[in-house]
Order: structure tokens, then sequence, then C-alpha cells
């Protein structure tokens, strides 16, 4: 596709108004996104995030961009409240593991990008690790400090006082969103952040440099301004994240970048958020003690794309309510798309890219619109659907259309097969060749009339989870309780 469709169009959190997308150079598409504290495993409140900032590059390479997307990873200073309060949650989680805060680092982010291609997550142009980038971190905070910030014995704050319309992008005012940030003894404003934290005398850290204000680190905004700069340039299209990152960490790091630029631009032309994912207990989160990881929906038995598929029905910027039922439910969609476009590849005798059919246009039509349209995900799946219901036109063509739509909704459909959706439970007490099989000695059952020895093997199968599928060539599934 190109950019010759419907004009993109963006909600802009800064402006709280859609606005058309207007890169800043011709033809790309930059865009930095906020990753993870790899201190612990990233809950799936955290993934949607990453599904929204995914779903966003889709639709900027449907539109004809060529993307530059840049998502760091930190791995120091990010505090254990949003708030800017408490200790460097690296060094927590070292301190209560027995483990370096290193190989803490190394072991989460390798699982967090294993959770990015089981999301079908398109990996970013660059991750950039916070640890890397502390000498530049140091050289940006010596550029602004003498005329932004101000010493005091725990370390070096920024006064937010010295830009223009601090917390203008989370209406502090009114949402009380500055009103979170942690006091500390001198700060002139309450607003005021750390841009560089000093090991407190006595004390030794695992991951401490030396700098202008003393001994230690650098706080957590520091690096989204630096990394950004330094990939993307002093003015970028787009910068993303949850909508927690709106009433702090990226008010801040709009200040630290107002300071660098002398300017009141905030480094971003386009701040955008994705909504929480809650459950009846409220919003998901690690400090709560319990959370749901990705790997919590495999073992129940859940394919990680029926979780993506779950998050594309709602619109990023609605909160969303996780539930079983709704997980399950996905799940059914998922797999009567799956069983769609496998009967549409078996039909296919020579694949085309040619798709000349006047109801197919439309349909792509449609979809271009739906998703310049501020990413309406929900609108395009309808797209999606009725395309996958237009059983009278060609089947190479609508093959053609499928994989068109998929490569922005990202949910695999012209690879995966309905065994591939079958995910065994960790739960699970037998294994697939002995249901394999009882099914053959079931259907010998029948064959003879046997229909006692053939209820008696369906019996024992859902005594053990598994749900028998008479007519269908997958024949069984694995019964997922929604609880």
């Amino acid at each position: 596709m190109t950019n010759d469709g419907a004009p993109l169009r963006l909600f802009n959190s800064l402006t709280r108004e859609i606005e058309e997308f207007r890169p800043i150079h011709e033809g790309e598409a930059r865009v930095y996104s906020c990753g993870p504290t790899v201190y612990n495993y990233q809950h799936i409140g955290n993934m949607r995030a990453y599904i929204f900032a995914d779903t966003l590059g889709r639709v900027l390479s449907w539109k004809g961009y060529d993307l530059t997307h840049i998502i760091n990873i930190t791995d120091v200073g990010h505090l254990t409240s949003d708030a800017d309060a408490g200790p460097d949650k690296m060094e927590k989680a070292a301190s209560e593991s027995g483990k370096s805060a290193w190989d803490i680092a190394e072991y989460y982010t390798g699982v967090f990008k294993g959770d990015i291609a089981r999301l079908n997550i398109r990996p970013p142009a660059k991750w950039t690790v916070a640890t890397a980038h502390v000498e530049a971190m140091i050289d940006f905070a010596k550029t602004i400090a003498d005329k932004h910030c101000y010493e005091l014995d725990s370390g070096l704050y920024f006064d937010t006082s010295t830009v223009p319309e601090y917390g203008r992008l989370a209406r502090a005012v009114t949402e009380e969103g500055e009103g979170r940030i942690d006091t500390v003894e001198g700060k002139r404003h309450q607003s005021d952040f750390a841009i560089w934290r000093k090991t407190p005398e006595g004390e030794t850290r695992q991951m401490e440099w030396d700098s202008p204000w003393g001994r230690g680190a650098p706080g957590w905004h520091l690096e989204c301004s630096v990394m950004s700069k330094q990939y993307l340039g002093e003015q970028f299209d787009v910068h993303t994240g949850g909508i927690d990152h709106r009433e702090i960490h990226h008010p801040n790091e709009i200040a630290q970048n107002q300071a660098h630029r002398c300017s009141a631009h905030t480094g971003a032309n386009i701040w955008m958020h994705n909504n929480f994912l809650v459950d009846r207990r409220g919003k998901m989160s690690k400090s709560a003690g319990e959370f749901l990881t990705l790997q919590t929906l495999v073992d129940k038995g859940v394919h990680p794309l029926a979780y993506r598929l779950m998050c594309l029905q709602a619109h990023y910027r609605s909160e969303l309510e996780f539930s079983w039922e709704n997980l399950l439910a996905a799940l059914t969609r998922l797999k009567r798309m799956v069983m769609a476009a496998q009967q549409l590849r078996d039909r296919v005798e020579a694949p085309t890219t040619d798709i000349d059919h006047p109801r197919l246009q439309q349909l792509l039509t449609a979809f271009d619109e739906a998703v310049s349209d501020d990413l309406n995900t929900p609108k395009a799946l309808t797209v999606l659907d009725d395309v996958l219901g237009q059983k009278k036109i060609d089947p190479a063509q609508r093959l053609a259309t499928v994989a068109l739509i998929d490569a922005v909704l990202g949910l695999e459909l012209v690879t995966l097969t309905r065994q591939d959706i079958r995910v065994r439970p960790s739960t699970a007490r037998v294994d697939e060749a002995l249901i394999e099989h009882q099914l053959d000695l079931r259907d010998e059952a029948k064959g003879n009339k046997n229909f006692p020895a053939a209820d008696a093997i369906r019996n024992e199968l859902a005594s053990n989870g598994v749900e028998i599928m008479d007519g269908d060539p997958l024949r069984w599934d694995w019964r997922i309780e929604a609880n």
C-alpha cells in the first residue's frame, strides 16, 4: 500500500486532538517507544503497549513510509515507584535474588524479546540499552545543568519551572499528575525530578558511574531523551508508551528535551499512549504482587496470538478488560480465521498479487480508512471477516487480500494452521500420541457398532481435558476452562 489512500490521522496526547500525520522527513516515519524495565517478567498489560506500538509501525509501513522504530531497554535508573521514588528496581531485584543486576537484566531482556516474537511483534530497527549510553546521558546533563538544574546531597535535580508549560502532556494542574512525584527535602518544587542520583555515602551500587555530580546513576527519564535524540534526531515523528507514562515520565522527558533544545518543542511531533489492561480488581501491575505473563496464558493452553487479537478487538485508547472469557472468545475467533485462511490456501493453485475484483478493492479501501482513522483495529477486523466471508470470489485474490490485511494486523493467518493453534496446557496429563491412538480405537469401536466402548473412550479423554470433535479433520482439541 502507499500513502495515496486515506490520510493517516492519529490522536496526539499533547494536544488531546486527532491530527493528520505529517512526517518531518518526506517518506520516512521515525518512532520511539518506551521499552521495559528488565527486573522482572513483563505482564500482559505491559505487552499491550508493544502490540499497540507494533500496530502503529505496521500501519505506517502500510501507508508507504520507511519506518525507523527504536525501543529502549531500561536496565538502570527506573525507581521502584513510577512517581520517581524508592530504590532502583534493578538494584532491588539484585539484592533480593542474590544475583548481579547485570545477570538479571540479561535474563529478563531475553524473556521479553521471546515474548515479543511469540506475539508476532516486529523487532525495532534497534534495541537501545540504557547502560550502554550512560556517558551520553552525562554529556546531555552537562548541557542543561547550569540553566535548568540544581544540586542536592542526593543528586542533581531538574527545576521544572525553567521550561514552558511543564506538565502540559499530563494536564497536571487538573489531573493531579505531578502530585504523585516523591517529596525530597530541599527540592524547589514538588514536580522537580532527579537527573542524576548520587550513591549514598558509605554505600556501593552494582551499577554506578563517575559524574560531575558524584558517583551514582542516571535518573530514569534521562535515557529516553538521550537515545531518541541519538537515533532519531532532535525532532522526530511519534513517541509511544503506556498511559501511565503520560503523567510523569513523558512530561519529565519533554522538560529535558526543551531544556536541551532551548525551545518549546517537545522532541516528538505526536505523543501517543495506549490505555490500561484492567481486570476486575483494577489495572494490571507488578506492584500488586500478582500478575499474568504471556507464559501464564500459554500454560493455560492459549496461543499467544489470541491475546494479540484480543488487544486488536479494542481501540488502543480504550481500557481493555481482561477476563478468561474474553480471551477464550478471541481464541475461538482466531481459530475460525485460521480455518478460513487455511481453506483458501488449500484451494489456491497459483498464488497471485493481482487484486482486481471490485468488491475486494472496496474492502481494501474500507480497511485503509479504518486503520488510517487513529488505528481503528476493531473496524479493520470486521473488514477482514468480510473478506474471509466472500465465498464466491476467486480464492487466490481473496488470499492475496487477506495477506495484505494481515501484514498490518499481524495474526499470521497466511502461515498458521489449526494444529498450530492447539497449545498443550501445562496441566495436561496425556500426550498427543496416546490421544490419537485412543481416537483410532474409538473409530474402530464405532465401526463395529460398539457404542458403549466408544462412549467410554470419549469419557476418558474428556476426564483428561480432551475435547473430541467428530467430523473435524483435526479430530480433537484441548479443553480450556474459563477461570
